[in-house]
Formats: structure tokens, C-alpha cells, sequence
């Protein structure tokens, strides 16, 4: 049986939501990151997650694509489900074949944007992009660079293509590196504080970009500190402190009408910090 994708090439979910976390919890040494964090994320929906440092943020977003092995809880991406009770790394982190394909279907339905880009030095823009597709997926050389073309096009980078990383500004490899997210086609884009790294003025550029796929229907799931833009893209807003869910809704809710004393705090002292 052939596997209906939509516009953008992605997988559609089997079920009404995209993405099911339930009670999903991670330590470090004796330090639980992560507690109990349990919600959904439905198809071409924008999630933003907000919260103090050190309060799980990155550590959950991590875990959606197994970056990070959970303790316990359950991941669902589209038709793959991982129970990460049954999961147990062995010395230094290694995991038996079997474990290690389950976390492999599990990251192949999303592409990470990380903070701080982790392009190949050596690899021209292009060249970043396509990596995934040829290397991880075997697409044709040259479905993959016609692709890659289009995506930094996208991005608005289609003229600096054959530049390396070091001959482009922050922002601007900020958005090679959402470019050659999209170019594996998840079903579920992850951004982890995509613009924090970034002086203030190249900020726009980025947020640019990730309204765009926000308005094409890409489901995306976002750490962030830009309420602005919370507020303006997000269906619903995660607040997290102390590895668990403080308050979840939409944005009108969460920022502009906090009811938990902790996110009113948390709020007050980002938009008023003096």
C-alpha cells in the first residue's frame, strides 16, 4: 500500500495528532531534568515552549528525536510509537542493535535546527543541505542538489550557495541549517532556541523564515525565547519550569493571560527585566 504525503512532502499522522508524549522523564546523575511531561502536537501546527534555564526545555526537545534516551515514557511520531522504559543504553551509552533502530525510526520523522548551527566547516552551503538526503537516505545526487537549491532559494539564500560556513553571518547559517532540516522531509521540524546565538538584528531574518514554514502548514515545535513571536505563529504555548508542564494553551492564554502564579513571574521578569 502506497503512503499518501502532503504538499510538503511529509507523511501525514495515522491519528487526529502528529506527536504523542506521555509522561516522559530524564535525569543526569542524580538531577531529574525532566519529571512527568505529557501533551500533543497536532498536524501543520506551530508549538512554542517556554520557561526559565534549566528548567527541561532543551532536554524534552532533544528527546523527541532520541538525541537524548529518556528514562521512562512514551514518544509517538506519526506511525512510530517508542516505549523508552524499554530502552536501557548499556556502558557508555550503547545500545543493543534492536534499541538502536527503534530510536533510528523514531529520528527519521524530524529535522533538528540547533542553536548553535553545527554546520560541516568543510561543506559548502549546498553541500550541507544535501547530506542528509544522499548520505542518511540515498536520494539521487541530483533530486537531492535540485532540492537543496530550492530550500536555500526558500531561505533566501540561493545566491550564497557555494560559500562555506565561515563566509556567512550567523543568521545566515542559521537558515542553512533550517534549510537542510527541511531537505529530509520530516513530518516534524524541531528548533531548539533558533535565534538566541544571533546578534539582535539578525534576529528578524530567521523568525522570517520560520513564519513562512509556519503559514505552508510544517509542524514545528520550538524552544524559544521570542514571545513576540509565540504570541504572533504558535497554536499552543508550553510552559515549563522544574521538568514538568506549568500552564499549556494557546498563546492568548499563556502569555497574555497566565492564571499560574509561576508563569506570571516567569513572564513579568522577561518582558520587564529592570
Amino acid at each position: 500500500m502506497s503512503t499518501q504525503t502532503d504538499t510538503t512532502g511529509r507523511t501525514p499522522a495515522a491519528t487526529d495528532h502528529l506527536v504523542e508524549v506521555q509522561h516522559l522523564a530524564k535525569s543526569f546523575g542524580d538531577h531529574e531534568v525532566i519529571t512527568d511531561i505529557s501533551f500533543t502536537v497536532d498536524p501543520g501546527t506551530v508549538t512554542c515552549v517556554i520557561g526559565p534555564s534549566g528548567s527541561g526545555k532543551t532536554t524534552l526537545l532533544r528527546s523527541l528525536n532520541a538525541l537524548e534516551v529518556p528514562d521512562r515514557g512514551v514518544v509517538r511520531i506519526g506511525g512510530t510509537t517508542v516505549d523508552f522504559a524499554g530502552i536501557n543504553p548499556g556502558p557508555r551509552g550503547r545500545l543493543p542493535r534492536p534499541q538502536r533502530a527503534e530510536l533510528m525510526a523514531l529520528r527519521r520523522h524530524s529535522g533538528m535546527v540547533f542553536q548553535a548551527h553545527h554546520l560541516f566547516p568543510h561543506k559548502t552551503a549546498l553541500e550541507n543541505v544535501i547530506e542528509g538526503p544522499v548520505v542518511v537516505q540515498g536520494e539521487p545526487l541530483d533530486e537531492a542538489t535540485a532540492r537543496a537549491r530550492e530550500l536555500l532559494d526558500k531561505v533566501g539564500l540561493a545566491e550564497h550557495a557555494d560559500k562555506y560556513p565561515f563566509q556567512l553571518s550567523g543568521g545566515q547559517q542559521q537558515r542553512v541549517g533550517i534549510a537542510r532540516a527541511l531537505a529530509i522531509r520530516p513530518d516534524l521540524v524541531l528548533f531548539d532556541e533558533p535565534t538566541s546565538a544571533l546578534d539582535p538584528e539578525l534576529v528578524g531574518d530567521v523568525l522570517g523564515v520560520m513564519k513562512t514554514l509556519a503559514s505552508e502548514g510544517w509542524t514545528m515545535v520550538v524552544v524559544t525565547h521570542e514571545l513576540r513571536f509565540a504570541q504572533q505563529v504558535a497554536d499552543q504555548v508550553l510552559f515549563i519550569d522544574g521538568g514538568v508542564i506549568v500552564e499549556q494553551g494557546p498563546p492568548q492564554d499563556v502569555i497574555a493571560n497566565p492564571q499560574h502564579p509561576r508563569t506570571r513571574t516567569f513572564l513579568t521578569r522577561l518582558l520587564e527585566p529592570i
